[in-house]
């Protein structure tokens, strides 16, 4: 290697790592020595493994491919969720945050180097399919999973609706392969999916996902079942993949008092540590409240699960939840491309990491698959599938049959029983 590459590559990676640092967040500006030279002597490996590729390597090779591709598998070695974007993919990422594409409708992540579906989003052709939190996906369109990254998964799945996609998947609880034929359609993601009474006055919400007007629309679901004569609340964050933390922090902030702790970030600089505290605006009264959380309840579902139950505000019932409590912080680079780097931790009020640990209900309910229709009860089939509300129990023709859910009857159980203890 010349010494002129030599000394452009040291500064060039020198001048990125900086540019990461500044834009992620500030780090400490004392370092030891040691730690200074070993990051060069790094730098300098870094630059031999260029040289070498370029003069010895079949073909000749772009610099920018080879840069890219360093960034992908850096970012890549830190954990399952920070990764390096190409600009497509950047911009793939920010349409993403309009809350409307072309796709199937998952909430996907890596879990041990393996593309898994965090939840399907409620109403769209992924549900309608059949998949479950937790399922690996393993193929797209006859094309292995191995080796993909996030956003190229996410790339494959997007298309144009009406347009038909291959997966094929592993349910680790059935040890068996699953081949899904699944049409494409538009998602718009809707924060609110149901807001009803259900029987003696117990309301029951649905929230799908954290977005910006979550808060706004949770709050006018609220008061519409309060004037309604609603006495208790089940809040149903089942196959919630997340979204906004400050949209997280002001819906558990309804029915906490004010400067109770939500939630605490966590990160490696001190300055980062931050405690997110309730204002106390728009308090709800402390009517039962239950919520409901499953293996595809993530992110800002788990910061609210986590500040309530802490907080002794609510009962979690349901699984464990899927365990992704970090920050991730989107830092735009200069040619059009981005990193998206994990810089804290949540911590519940009670300093529970949620990162990797998830939520632990209070009371665990197993899901249980639909039950024959002779068996349905009052009780026992109270929510309907097509989410035109939940229902009494008795049948309805055509497509709106009623599903068993055994978690919803089980939280009504315990509200009931919650209700007759405050009265005592």
């Amino acid at each position: 290697m010349t010494k002129r590459l030599r000394i452009l590559l040291a500064v060039l990676a020198a001048a990125l790592i900086s540019s990461i640092a500044i834009g992620a967040y500030d780090q400490p500006r004392k370092e030891t020595a040691k730690s200074k030279d070993d990051l060069y002597a790094q730098v300098e490996l870094f630059a031999d493994a260029i040289s070498v590729i370029r003069s010895g390597y079949v073909d000749e090779v772009e610099s920018k491919k080879l840069i890219h591709g360093a960034l992908r598998g850096m970012l890549g070695s830190l954990d399952d969720f920070s990764e390096f974007m190409e600009p497509d993919e950047f911009n793939e990422m920010q349409m993403e945050a309009k809350g409307e594409f072309g796709g199937i409708g998952i909430e996907v992540g890596m879990r041990d180097g393996v593309l898994t579906v965090i939840a399907p989003i409620a109403g769209t052709p992924a549900e309608e399919a059949g998949i479950k939190p937790g399922d690996r996906i393993v193929r797209i369109n006859g094309k292995s999973t191995k080796d993909m990254t996030l956003d190229e998964s996410v790339k494959t799945m997007r298309g144009e609706p009406g347009t038909p996609i291959a997966l094929t998947i592993w349910r680790e609880k059935d040890e068996k392969a699953v081949d899904l034929a699944i049409k494409r359609d538009i998602i718009k993601i809707h924060s609110i999916k149901n807001a009803v009474i259900l029987e003696d006055g117990i309301g029951y919400v649905k929230i799908a996902e954290f977005q910006e007007n979550t808060p706004r629309d949770l709050e006018t679901a609220l008061k519409k079942l309060e004037a309604g004569g609603m006495n208790a609340l089940i809040l149903d964050l089942r196959n919630n993949p997340g979204g906004l933390l400050e949209t997280a922090v002001e819906v558990s902030e309804k029915f906490l008092p004010k400067d109770t702790p939500i939630v605490s970030i966590k990160g490696r600089a001190a300055e980062q540590n931050t405690v997110f505290r309730s204002s106390g605006k728009l308090l709800h009264p402390d009517y039962p409240v239950v919520i409901l959380v499953n293996e595809g309840s993530a992110s800002a579902s788990e910061v609210v699960g986590g500040a309530l139950q802490d907080n002794k505000r609510a009962i979690i019932m349901g699984m464990k939840t899927f365990g992704k409590g970090s920050v991730q912080t989107v830092i735009p680079l200069r040619d059009g491309s981005a990193l998206r780097l994990t810089t804290a931790s949540y911590f519940t009020p009670g300093g529970r990491m949620i990162r990797n640990q998830g939520v632990i209900p209070d009371v665990t309910v197993e899901w249980e698959d639909a039950r024959d229709e002779a068996e349905h009860t009052e009780a026992g089939a109270i929510f309907e599938k097509a989410e035109k509300g939940p229902k009494t129990g008795k049948t309805v023709p055509g497509e709106d049959k009623v599903v068993y859910d055994s978690q919803l009857k089980r939280a009504v159980d315990l509200v009931k029983a919650l209700k007759i203890y405050r009265k005592q």
